[in-house]
């Protein structure tokens, strides 16, 4: 059940806050999917995102701003046979942690990158992030922001991304749906989850996607590449597509490892080895 995967923790989020129904989509496609201590892990950085280790019971284990990434590889790499979700924000991923983030996708790395994208610095109290609009004011631009916004999706495909998707956080059997899908993927998976910041984004609201978010139909195809580019770029009134935009079957870094392929790391016994006499020779 859901609730199996609460802890003794009680959310501290804004209320309204889109990571709430983060949250709730994140443990129903566990619940479906099977995922627990035994056979997955969480990996967050720093932010508001990061608050949803403390709140939901599976293994986890929060690094430093930016650096979410690296901990999950190392993670997957001494474990191959685990789920490994890395719970990170725009701010997180794609400002502090940009240079993990393209080098995961171009690597394809087993994992599967969960963005909360809320065109914020929420925790530090809603400083402009790296997807925030053109003209944006905040506490950090004041006179509006002058820097043209990442397109998350567009970076990660062009850096090597072998699935990129969009979700919406309003939509919880939906982005559970798309969680589960991401997770099967073997390779690099992110979805850019849409998730509205009610206390310091007054720009991209619940409202303003409800209106302009329309889902990708059974006639798109998202082994298109070019296609994918231009979807990700695509932001508008009406415009914002929602659903797998690419995905692509491409050896999976860990696959190519000969190390790790006949059997996950963490099986191998460790290697001992006596050194008193190299210690006795040099001391």
């Amino acid at each position: 059940m859901v609730e199996n995967l609460n802890t003794s923790c009680f959310p501290t989020w804004c209320p309204g806050c889109g990571n709430f129904a983060i949250w709730a989509a994140l443990k129903n496609a566990a619940t479906q999917a099977g995922w627990d201590n035994a056979n997955t892990a969480l990996v967050a950085g720093i932010g508001c995102h990061g608050h949803l280790l403390n709140f939901t019971k599976i293994t986890s284990f929060e690094g430093l701003h930016g650096r979410a990434i690296p901990v999950a590889t190392g993670i997957k790499l001494a474990n191959t046979d685990l789920n490994v979700f890395v719970i990170t924000g725009d701010g997180d991923c794609l400002g502090e942690g940009g240079n993990h983030l393209i080098h995961s996708c171009r690597r394809n790395h087993d994992l599967t990158i969960l963005l909360h994208d809320n065109g914020v610095y929420g925790l530090t109290t809603g400083q402009t992030s790296p997807v925030s609009p053109r003209g944006f004011k905040s506490k950090s631009t004041p006179f509006g922001n002058p820097d043209e916004p990442f397109r998350p999706l567009a970076l990660a495909i062009t850096a090597g991304a072998t699935f990129a998707a969009r979700g919406y956080a309003g939509d919880i059997p939906g982005l559970s749906q798309l969680i589960i899908k991401a997770n099967n993927h073997k390779g690099l998976a992110i979805i850019d989850i849409l998730q509205p910041c009610v206390t310091f984004n007054k720009e991209y609201t619940h409202q303003f996607y409800q209106e302009n978010i329309y889902h990708l139909d059974e006639k798109y195809n998202p082994h298109d590449k070019m296609a994918a580019l231009a979807k990700a770029w695509e932001w508008g009134p009406k415009q914002i597509p929602l659903g797998i935009l690419y995905e692509e079957d491409r050896p999976t870094a860990e696959s190519q490892i000969s190390q790790i392929v006949p059997k996950p790391l963490v099986y191998e016994p460790p290697l001992r080895r006596d050194i008193s006499e190299l210690l006795k020779k040099y001391s």
